[in-house]
């Protein structure tokens, strides 16, 4: 059996500004943007640039109970982790384009990690994994 994660529901105030943040300030790519005329609400999906991962579906709240974790999915912990084959380059473009680390960049046994907001708060990691972790390369 062979099965894998696909997307990530990230729930965002609204979609155009999401899709600006990490289209431009973090670089991934916009994989679709579909209006879904009988729910009224858009199929917004990006990626990492070059990733063959989960992607991230960007989920526009439509209730007042899903308003209230814009920005806190997960309760103030570190949320997502994005890969990088390079930290200092990533790391250095990020901070050129404003991206708020609240952890600056630290060596830790299984490699180079910081942490930083995206646009409405969400905590993540940016990492280049040491090469003997187990999900380096992946």
């Amino acid at each position: 059996m062979k099965q894998s994660l696909i997307h990530i529901a990230l729930v965002v105030k609204d979609y155009d500004e999401a899709i600006d943040f990490y289209t431009q300030k973090l670089k991934f790519e916009l994989i679709e943007d579909t209006y879904q005329p009988e729910q009224d609400k858009r199929w917004v999906v990006v990626s990492p640039p070059g990733s063959n991962g989960a992607a991230i579906l960007l989920a526009k709240a439509s209730k007042t109970e899903q308003e209230a974790f814009i920005g806190n999915q997960s309760g103030g912990r570190v949320f997502l982790f994005l890969s990088t084959d390079d930290f200092w380059r990533d790391y250095n473009r990020m901070k050129a384009e404003g991206i708020n680390f609240v952890r600056e960049a630290k060596k830790q046994d299984y490699g180079t990690v910081a942490v930083f907001e995206d646009l409405y708060g969400n905590l993540w990691d940016l990492l280049e994994l040491d090469p003997s972790h187990p999900m380096a390369g992946r």
